[in-house]
């Protein structure tokens, strides 16, 4: 019987933690990609690429180029907190883990 149970309870653990992996983290992502979506898109592009008429103005490189790609997390979280050259601050308006979220989404997005 003690056995049956400390199974049923392993699995139930096991059964949590996969939930999780494959729920969790896709709402986190969809919230990303509507605030890139909404902030960073028009410049930069939905893919990233910073292929729009402003991004192209701007001559805005895409998030695969080598020199992007080279950036630390820190130094990307820095670009979207303080802004940099024309590119607006959103220190203010976003939370510090919807900027971690953003670098990871750009980091996606140069795949």
């Amino acid at each position: 019987m003690q056995r049956n149970w400390s199974t049923n309870v392993i699995s139930g653990i096991g059964l949590l933690l996969v939930a999780t992996m494959f729920c969790g983290p896709a709402k986190a992502d969809e919230k990303t990609a509507a605030l890139y979506k909404q902030k960073c898109a028009a410049c930069h592009g939905a893919d990233g690429k910073g292929e729009t008429p402003t991004g192209k103005a701007m001559k805005l490189r895409s998030f695969g180029d080598p020199e992007v790609a080279k950036m630390s997390d820190d130094e990307l979280a820095g670009a979207i907190e303080k802004g940099k050259g024309k590119m607006p601050a959103y220190g203010k308006s976003l939370k510090p883990d919807e900027i971690k979220a953003m670098v990871a989404y750009v980091r996606s997005l140069a795949k």
